[in-house]
């Protein structure tokens, strides 16, 4: 548990003590005052997101600002994909979110670079710098310029962006309206040479973009990614089945909608892949079971795909296998990088 998350727990302990005490003179019913409770914990959990996400928008700065121009861009997505109300004002707007751009400081007068859609992981989560920063610095150092989405249901922006998460649906197209504003915003980028990178969660959003617009990417890169929520929903707990089923977001059970989880599952749509893929995977992961993985691989075969792919047994650090600060995790980004160098040209591909 972080420190802020430490805080919030007190915080939330206290606040049950307080409404303990004065439930004893209160009139309203005791299932009122639970919901209250409730209610302000995950307010003042909010709130501390906000404060953690501004505070690592400042350490992104200072953890690759020598070696890149940081910047963050407000920006717009399509409208709520489920509005509590769809005829109220503003309710078809666009939705309006963060993305993060990194771009190489050498970079040469008149230089076309390549580009990497780099969309983070994790359901309710950030492009958080304590698990990226250097996998950043890996890419800006080669000459990408990396764009980071911040796309709907992310943390750190308020209860109301929270609950916008569409997983597998329409923050894939946040995705790809970061990846369109950034060609219409910079001139530099080579628009034939972008390609995308995502684990997780991001590898979901990776797969789900190369299969809905091959002719935008060049190849793609998806590490232990989420491919079948069906099969996922089977092997994780309630708690993640909550974060699916909760009204603001699917509504209704695997058991109740098992076409709306297959139309967010990137193992359902592989007959659209028409780019380059590697896609890597873990047996020890503790996350996204290497058997979901394993589904992905396996409907690619059926589907006559040809795509590369690698299965690491047991490497050490499970789910974050690659991602990790060990030279056995850069060795095999460093194959990726080559993977990615062979389609996007990179100026300074690693040797």
């Amino acid at each position: 548990m972080s420190l802020m998350r430490g805080f919030a727990a007190t915080a939330a302990v206290l606040c049950l003590i307080s409404f303990a005490v004065g439930a004893q003179e209160a009139s309203s019913p005791a299932s009122t005052q639970l919901s209250q409770i409730l209610q302000n914990q995950q307010d003042l959990e909010h709130r501390l997101d906000e404060l953690e996400r501004a505070i690592d928008d400042i350490a992104w700065y200072h953890r690759v600002g020598d070696i890149a121009l940081v910047d963050k861009w407000r920006i717009t997505g399509p409208p709520d994909a489920n509005p509590k109300n769809p005829t109220a004002p503003g309710a078809t707007n666009p939705v309006k979110f963060f993305t993060y751009t990194f771009i190489p400081r050498d970079r040469k007068p008149n230089e076309k670079l390549p580009m990497l859609v780099f969309p983070h992981g994790g359901v309710h989560a950030r492009f958080d710098s304590n698990y990226s920063y250097h996998i950043v610095r890996e890419l800006v150092q080669q000459g990408y310029v990396v764009v980071a989405p911040e796309y709907r249901g992310s943390t750190g922006y308020g209860k109301g962006f929270y609950q916008l998460i569409d997983y597998g649906g329409r923050e894939v197209d946040d995705a790809q309206a970061a990846k369109d504003w950034a060609l219409a915003t910079f001139d530099f980028i080579d628009r034939e040479r972008v390609g995308l990178v995502g684990w997780s969660h991001g590898g979901l959003i990776v797969l789900m973009l190369a299969f809905n617009h091959p002719k935008d990417y060049r190849c793609v890169y998806a590490g232990v990614p989420v491919s079948d929520l069906i099969m996922r929903l089977g092997y994780h707990d309630k708690d993640y089945e909550d974060l699916f089923s909760a009204e603001y977001h699917v509504g209704k059970t695997v058991r109740q909608d098992i076409a709306e989880y297959k139309r967010r599952s990137p193992v359902w749509h592989v007959e659209k892949l028409a780019v380059p893929l590697l896609i890597h995977t873990n047996t020890n992961d503790e996350d996204v079971n290497v058997i979901e993985v394993e589904h992905l691989i396996q409907a690619l075969k059926a589907a006559g795909k040809d795509f590369q792919y690698r299965i690491f047994q047991d490497a050490p650090g499970g789910h974050s296998f690659d991602r990790l600060d060990t030279p056995e995790a850069f060795k095999i980004r460093k194959d990726i990088y080559a993977f990615l160098a062979r389609y996007l040209k990179p100026p300074r591909a690693l040797p």
